[in-house]
């Protein structure tokens, strides 16, 4: 009996041995065919980067090698431009190293005060003469070419023809400040012409010529413009030409409010010292020239001006004189002695504003 139990185990313990490994091999076949090929896919990708073909290696060697040369030349450009920065600010550097810059503050705009930076100011209600603002008013200065209001007075006084044609000469050119000109010597005009030249471009040798061209000569002329002066009460300036290129020329922004008034009065200078261009044909070689006004604000239809004069030599720095309507009333403004290009034009606009906006400017402007 114990012989047969003893064959019965061995034949089971085979049994399970054999069944063991088909088992095992049944569930290896379960698995899909598609995760089959992918590890097979796995597999040859992993090989492929195991193994990579001599084109692509080839390739990315040139690719590396291009980077580096890309590297290489942005590095080239940033210190290039690095260095022409550097330059620039040393540059930059060292022409400021010996500048000094005057700051100029224009004092606040109040009840009192317009705010102008000009050194010697008047503004004056023309019909009462009452002082609207006053700045240094009494001082004597030079006057540049605010002279030629009082060139144009003498010549208009002496009711010379305006359409008679005079000519530039040698002694109308400029040897105290050698200025230039575009009326060369032989320029033919009329008086009118050479008057309103004067008077809109400032232009030197018109009012020279003038001067020459004057019964008596310029010596006369010069003397009738002193008589004016004393008759128009400005008893403190004296004038050497009929220019305003002598520093010698010399008057009060008081007194210049004087003569601004009378010339005011004279409609030729009106016309002329408020046009904004004018243009002829040469007698010298035919080519048209045009001629156009010193003073912007005579485009500006904001304003409307009755009489202006500018000027500017180093001696009295820049300087503008104007007779014009504000709020409805004639106004008279003198500024002398400007800093800056455009310190005379904004020191007008700022005396406007504070005419049209200040009550207790309003109230002295009538």
């Amino acid at each position: 009996m114990s012989k047969l139990i003893n064959s019965l185990c061995v034949l089971i313990s085979a049994s399970v041995i054999a069944y063991t490994p088909l088992a095992y091999s049944a569930e290896k076949t379960k698995e899909t065919p598609s995760s089959s090929a992918k590890k097979t896919t796995k597999k040859a990708t992993t090989s492929a980067q195991k193994k990579p073909s001599k084109t692509t290696a080839s390739k990315k060697k040139t690719t590396k090698t291009s980077s580096a040369k890309t590297n290489k030349t942005n590095k080239s450009k940033v210190t290039y431009t690095s260095r022409k920065s550097n330059v620039s600010k040393l540059a930059i550097a060292n022409a400021r190293q010996d500048v000094q810059v005057t700051r100029t503050i224009a004092a606040r705009m109040d009840a009192d005060n317009p705010g102008v930076q000009s050194s010697g100011v008047l503004v004056l209600n023309q019909q009462s003469g009452e002082v609207l603002y006053e700045k240094n008013a009494d001082s004597i200065i030079p006057i540049a070419s605010i002279t030629k209001l009082m060139t144009a007075m003498v010549v208009l006084d002496a009711r010379l023809p305006l359409n008679e044609l005079i000519s530039i000469t040698e002694a109308d050119i400029d040897t105290l400040k050698n200025t230039s000109s575009r009326l060369s010597v032989g320029t033919t005009l009329t008086r009118g012409e050479m008057l309103l030249l004067a008077l809109m471009s400032s232009e030197n040798r018109a009012a020279s010529t003038l001067s020459h061209h004057f019964p008596g000569g310029k010596d006369a002329f010069i003397r009738k413009m002193n008589e004016k002066a004393q008759q128009l009460g400005m008893r403190n300036s004296r004038f050497y030409d009929s220019t305003g290129l002598n520093p010698s020329n010399v008057s009060s922004a008081r007194e210049l409010g004087l003569m601004v008034k009378a010339a005011q009065r004279y409609p030729e200078i009106h016309q002329f010292s408020t046009s904004s261009e004018y243009t002829f044909a040469s007698n010298k070689n035919g080519s048209m020239m045009t001629f156009r006004n010193t003073n912007p604000l005579v485009k500006d239809s904001d304003w409307d001006i009755g009489v202006s004069k500018t000027g500017f030599i180093n001696e009295a720095g820049r300087c503008i004189v104007m007779q014009a309507m504000i709020n409805g009333k004639p106004v008279v403004i003198v500024l002398m002695d400007s800093n800056g290009k455009y310190t005379r034009i904004g020191d007008a606009q700022r005396i406007r504003k504070w005419i049209e906006t200040s009550p207790l400017a309003k109230l002295r402007a009538g």
